[in-house]
């Protein structure tokens, strides 16, 4: 066994290969950008190597640097993580020619199944069933355009050489084709340093079942059972669990065979997953599931894989990596119970999903389950890189408990100020086709409107009116009896507006603040010591106890509910959503602020790589107008209403900083 690792890679992945590096009693070596001198895995490691600036081409995506960072640390071995440089197989076979272990496949199974096409062909002379598809080399849009009208609406526009989602356009529509494939070319450039793409019939129902598989370089291939990866949103994985549902024996036996089979003909060695998309329009069947790609690397979902055998993959990857064999047979690995991960994303839900970047100035997970993170309370999470901040897995007995308890744990997720998706998942989680185990991909865009929408319970409302009338009862300088002249009489504050413990004062006008942008008001008024209060919303009354750290509801006399709250900044947080309150001084009307302008700003720093619209078109709401590409992804900037397009503002290829106006649309008139 070598006695050092260099982690090729940064955040979550890398701490987690650490955990078990250490374990192993190994010295760990991290590498870092200059955005990550501060960040938990540099922090976790023996050793830190700086590898260049914040841009991954030029620090974590550069062979050479990464390389010359194991030399230098005198590393014996480099784990790659997923992501970056763990498919590429130019710098696995670097590695090993610098008397390095490389700890993944062999360069050449990676190359058989870096490229899709490439890799469908093979699986179908290996006897893996592929879905129907066009794989030809001839990458011109005449003839993409014609695969795509022969193989009939809807389609899947891949990047043969993407993954994560990125080059991977549906389009629904002949008439939508061109547009598709010129975005699906572009991620693929940009992600991937190669524009070529495959076609393939998009299933209307379809399932994404992954199968875990693993190889020594003693011939053993062995699968550690299936996952499902149905719940994705823009061919991002959001919620994985481990089995699937609705999967009989007769199914799981064809689909893991089948993964072995594709395993062994590219003499697979280490860790990797042979991705399935099943039919489940008439439920899971094994003549109804086709072979992706294989992703010859770790999934950012092990763990649930992990939790259902009681295998380290990690720690597999290491001792297979050193020449060691597989240390169970087939027979021997077992499938205990229900896992399911959750996948945290500094990203707002409620505004497009779009990534939120800054400072964590409050952070908090949750304690009783395992969290695999490369951040903590401080840390940045930087435009440079993908915008995952955790991994939430709970394991149970049964699925319904699994679910239970992941939902409950993103209910206690607590970031601030960057936004998080913790009160989307959570009702992701709890919702009834969920809980029913009837999940497809398409789940999360057909039931978005009620995944994303956050409005304010009474709860909440209850609790910040309460907090914000207690704040303003404790800063006023009461005056007791006895102090005033003449003594006697009842409590009372010594500015109007608040009201103390005067039994027979005047009813309380209604208080208001503003909840996340929204007015809401309520009169609130204190039972005890300026801590308990009652709030009449007008539908309800609510009791709750303000302390230092979190509001207690009260039910029956009894504490019922408690919600998180931020001192030093008027947050609560509930569900896994946080709330920001302050209060309204004068009188104002509801609503959430004006009315767009026409103004498209950029949500966040990125570069435009598309200019749908010019100066003068005619647009209906909705339409894009401006493509800004950010966080790796591609984000279309859109029409607020419709009109006409009276500036664009900048040009293809223009780095542009949050906020920059990219475009003005105007009314028609």
């Amino acid at each position: 066994m070598f006695k050092s690792v260099l982690v090729a890679n940064r955040g979550e992945i890398a701490c987690r290969v650490f955990r078990t590096a250490h374990r192993m009693g190994l010295r760990t070596i991290a590498v870092y950008s200059e955005a990550d001198a501060d960040a938990l895995h540099v922090r976790e490691a023996d050793e830190a190597v700086l590898i260049g600036p914040a841009p991954a081409r030029e620090s974590y995506l550069d062979a050479a640097k990464v390389l010359a960072a194991a030399k230098a640390a005198g590393a014996e071995a480099i784990h790659p993580g997923y992501g970056f440089l763990s498919e590429n197989a130019d710098f696995a076979e670097a590695v090993m020619a610098a008397g390095i272990v490389w700890i993944g496949p062999k360069p050449a199974s990676i190359r058989a199944m870096g490229l899709k096409d490439a890799a469908k062909s093979l699986m179908i002379e290996a006897g893996v069933p592929v879905t129907p598809g066009y794989l030809g080399e001839d990458q011109s849009l005449e003839r993409l355009q014609k695969e795509a009208d022969a193989i009939g609406y809807p389609v899947l526009i891949k990047a043969v050489a993407g993954g994560g989602g990125k080059g991977m356009k549906k389009v629904d529509r002949a008439e939508d084709f061109a547009d598709g494939l010129a975005s699906a070319q572009r991620e693929g450039q940009s992600s991937f340093g190669d524009p070529r793409v495959l076609i393939e019939k998009y299933i209307t129902r379809p399932r994404h079942i992954e199968v875990q598989v693993f190889g020594d370089s003693h011939g053993t291939v062995v699968h550690l059972h299936e996952r499902d990866c149905s719940l994705q949103r823009r061919h991002q994985k959001v919620i994985e669990e481990a089995p699937a549902p609705g999967m009989d024996a007769a199914t799981r036996k064809a689909v893991t065979d089948a993964a072995v089979r594709a395993a062994k003909a590219v003499n697979y060695e280490g860790a990797g997953t042979i991705e399935f998309i099943a039919d489940a329009s008439d439920g899971l069947k094994a003549d109804r599931i086709w072979f992706m790609e294989m992703n010859t690397r770790l999934q950012v979902e092990h763990p649930v894989t992990e939790a259902i055998t009681g295998v380290d993959l990690v720690e597999w990857q290491l001792r297979v990596a050193a020449g060691e064999p597989i240390p169970l047979k087939q027979a021997d690995i077992p499938l205990n119970g229900w896992a399911m991960e959750a996948r945290l994303y500094a990203e707002d839900p409620a505004n497009g999903f779009l990534p939120s970047i800054g400072c964590l100035e409050h952070f908090h997970l949750p304690e009783n389950i395992r969290v695999d993170t490369g951040v903590t309370w401080g840390s940045e999470v930087s435009q440079f890189y993908d915008p995952m901040i955790a991994k939430l897995i709970v394991h149970a007995d049964t699925r319904e408990a699994a679910a239970v308890g992941l939902a409950e744990a993103c209910g206690q997720v607590e970031v601030w100020p960057v936004k998080a998706n913790a009160g989307f998942l959570k009702r992701c989680l709890e919702h009834p086709r969920f809980v029913a185990g009837d999940v497809d991909t398409g789940f999360i865009a057909a039931e978005e409107p009620a995944l994303t929408a956050s409005e304010p319970t009474a709860e909440v409302r209850a609790a910040a009116l309460a907090v914000l009338a207690a704040d303003a009862h404790h800063a006023e300088e009461w005056v007791r009896p006895s102090d005033r002249p003449g003594g006697g009489g009842p409590w009372a504050p010594t500015a109007a507006g608040l009201y103390g413990f005067r039994m027979n004062g005047a009813r309380p006008a209604p208080q208001r603040a503003r909840l996340n942008g929204a007015l809401i008001e309520a009169r609130a008024v204190p039972e005890e010591h300026g801590s308990y209060w009652k709030v009449d919303l007008g539908e309800a009354t609510v009791d709750a106890y303000v302390l230092t750290g979190g509001v207690t509801l009260i039910h029956d006399g009894r504490p019922d509910r408690e919600l998180s709250r931020v001192v030093d900044e008027p947050v609560l947080f509930h569900d896994g959503e946080a709330w920001a309150f302050e209060p309204v001084t004068h009188q104002g009307g509801a609503g959430t602020g004006p009315a767009s302008d026409g103004s498209l700003r950029a949500p966040m720093p990125g570069k435009i790589v598309a200019t749908p619209a010019k100066p003068g078109d005619t647009v209906t709401k909705g339409q894009p107008v401006v493509v800004l590409e950010a966080m790796k992804m591609e984000h279309a900037l859109v029409a607020p209403f419709d009109g006409v397009v009276a500036e664009i503002g900048v040009s293809v290829g223009d780095q542009v900083t949050d906020g920059t106006v990219l475009a003005v649309v105007t009314t028609a008139e």
